[in-house]
């Protein structure tokens, strides 16, 4: 039976490895050095201002807009990491549904090996207005590597539509659209705004959620926090004491004033 445990053990050590090795190695605009090697910057993200632009609105969201607890993420659809926070974030809106918001930000970095990004987010804001955002992102996410090294990847995301029941022709007319466009551009001037660098950047009630803690244990110990600083305590219960008490003084009554 040991033998058997850590076979089964040692595969998700290495899964927890990756992850955690992945999100050190974030999608960043960073220019390259000399070697070709992206430089990081500091994270200049610590928290969301009050006086940051809005972003797209409405927004791409799920849960509740009135939720005590918002989570805000800005992404790129060809980052790596993206891909793997997006299955996390799925299994967190269907654990807390309307008790929490959650928020996606289009952020397409500005680096040649993603050449497809902005177009991808205008593609799912496209979807957006058929009310298929997240089946749309859903897609691109989970066929990363196919359509980012096809030349025909339009043709691809054609057939994603399609599978997800768009009005097709109506969806190409708003990939080429205005619209779109414009929200995508909205939440990238939110995200220039905040300071954003890389992706994915996750936001809890505007705090800057450290990269470790974008899994989906380490943000349900965040959220259930913050839930708990809105439980209000139960009331206490009716004190039937005074009427304990009179009946004890009628007890000590003598019967001919009690029969009175």
């Amino acid at each position: 039976m040991r033998n058997k445990k850590i076979k089964i053990g040692l595969p998700l050590a290495m899964a927890a490895l990756l992850l955690v090795s992945l999100f050190a190695a974030a999608c960043s605009n960073s220019a390259g050095n000399a070697n070709g090697k992206k430089t990081p910057t500091p994270a200049k993200t610590p928290g969301i201002p009050a006086e940051a632009p809005p972003g797209a609105t409405p927004p791409n969201s799920a849960g509740s807009p009135t939720a005590s607890v918002t989570i805000e993420e800005f992404a790129d659809f060809q980052c790596p990491t993206c891909a793997l926070t997006y299955p996390i974030m799925d299994e967190i809106k269907a654990a807390y549904g309307s008790r929490i918001q959650f928020i996606y930000r289009n952020f397409p970095l500005k680096i040649p090996a993603h050449d497809k990004t902005y177009e991808a987010s205008v593609a799912a804001e496209a979807a957006g207005m058929q009310g298929k955002f997240f089946e749309m992102a859903r897609e691109l996410y989970a066929n990363q590597r196919e359509w980012t090294a096809n030349p025909n990847y339009k043709g691809l995301w054609k057939s994603y539509a399609e599978k997800i029941g768009l009005n097709v022709e109506q969806w190409q007319n708003d990939a080429v659209g205005l619209p779109a466009k414009q929200r995508v551009d909205l939440d990238l001037k939110r995200g220039d705004a905040i300071g954003i660098n890389s992706t994915p950047t996750v936001f809890l009630n505007n705090v800057a959620v450290p990269p470790s803690k974008v899994t989906v244990s380490g943000l349900k110990e965040l959220i259930d926090a913050e839930l708990a600083k809105n439980v209000k305590p139960a009331a206490p219960a009716a004190n039937s004491a005074p009427e304990a008490n009179s009946n004890a003084s009628e007890a000590k009554k003598p019967a001919s004033e009690v029969n009175k």
